[in-house]
């Protein structure tokens, strides 16, 4: 089953994907790696079911230099 991960500050950003559980119609969010996002075994935090659909989201970036 794959969630979200804390992430320490070697790690860098990852993506953070929104989805659709389609059997309980709960919306969740969870940060994967582009690997763990193309294995598509995203599990429901609510049902622990696995037909979820990837929904739009607002992409941001966060930078610690200051222009």
């Amino acid at each position: 089953m794959i969630q979200g991960k804390n992430l320490g500050a070697d790690e860098g950003a990852m993506p953070q994907y929104e989805y659709l559980c389609t059997s309980c119609d709960k919306k969740f969010s969870t940060v994967l790696t582009l690997a763990e996002h193309q294995e598509n075994k995203v599990r429901c935090p609510k049902c622990g079911g696995t037909k979820v659909e990837q929904q739009w989201a607002a992409f941001f970036a966060t930078t610690s230099k200051k222009s």
